[in-house]
């Protein structure tokens, strides 16, 4: 049996991010040998990533990286979010989004068949060590590439990521007003999600179903019940006002002045600066929408932990 020192574990621990004890049981599985027990913490990070994948990840980070004239914005779930506020994980985050500016992968699937920016191995075979290192579930949701004039915003540290991408022209991107406008589209975007960038990207069946739920309304409305169609149909155009205001990020109030809409207040600007401005699109993540969220049972939690469990 090799001699296994403390200066080899803490040598393999600088090198895997590993416990101290999983280091010193792999050096002894590979008899001392660094580059084979680097090879055993990682087998055993493939059966660790299998026994959590039932495991529920709604926690983690939305991160957004800028290069080259695109933007890359991706979340990826943890089990806690004590975990989401480590210095590695983030890393990995950082370097996830370095390996999807360089490779434009077309889907999840596609980015974990990369080899990861700055490493020999895939994405997918990086993932499965960080779960075996950080000890919880981690998934990578989804991400999204946007190239053009854009302007990225993320707020509460990963909670929320927005990238807003404009048509520009007559405008360097990299005018100061411009900037300044941009950066406020985007913060827009994120305190008050919208559905739609403009009302030319509502679908129609959006706009039909609108109608029919304020026609509903009126019908069960004993004071409008009665008017004649045509007055209706004039009472639910002025209501569809409205819900272009709340669904269409350019027909929104401007929330630093809400005398404008911000599709106004772009205008504004483009003409302060002598060119065209318009809001293209967004896309907008908030971290563990949609997804299942763990219920903790701090009574349950205690038992265990007084049983040895």
């Amino acid at each position: 049996m090799a001699n296994i020192s403390a200066k080899d574990v803490a040598a393999l621990r600088a090198k895997t991010g590993c416990g101290m004890m999983e280091c010193k049981k792999a050096l002894v599985e590979a008899e001392g040998n660094m580059d084979e027990a680097i090879k055993v913490l990682r087998e055993r990070g493939l059966q660790v990533a299998a026994k959590k994948a039932d495991r529920i990840a709604a926690e983690g980070i939305v991160a957004i990286k800028e290069a080259n004239g695109a933007a890359a914005m991706i979340e990826v779930n943890s089990e806690s979010d004590f975990v989401a506020k480590n210095d590695k994980f983030q890393a990995f985050v950082g370097t996830l989004l370095d390996t999807i500016l360089t490779n434009k992968p077309a889907d999840v699937d596609a980015l974990l068949g990369c080899t990861i920016a700055g490493g020999e191995a895939t994405v997918d075979a990086a993932l499965k060590e960080q779960i075996f290192v950080i000890g919880e579930k981690l998934t990578i949701r989804r991400f999204v590439i946007v190239e053009g004039a854009v302007s990225t915003y993320v707020h509460g540290g990963g909670n929320i990521g927005v990238i807003v991408k404009f048509d520009v022209e007559g405008v360097c991107p990299c005018n100061e007003a411009f900037k300044e406008c941009a950066h406020n589209v985007a913060l827009q975007c994120a305190a008050m999600n919208a559905t739609y960038a403009t009302k030319a990207d509502v679908p129609a069946s959006a706009i039909e179903e609108e109608k029919a739920i304020q026609l509903a309304q009126m019908a069960n409305d004993p004071k409008l019940a009665s008017k004649p169609d045509k007055v209706k149909e004039g009472i639910v155009m002025g209501k569809m006002g409205k819900f272009y205001e709340q669904v269409c990020l350019d027909e929104q109030a401007y929330v630093k002045d809400d005398s404008v809409k911000v599709g106004a207040y772009v205008a504004s600007v483009a003409k302060e600066v002598g060119g065209k401005i318009a809001i293209n699109s967004f896309v907008r993540y908030e971290k563990g929408e949609g997804l299942q969220k763990r219920e903790d049972n701090l009574a349950e939690e205690v038992a265990k932990l007084a049983a040895g469990k």
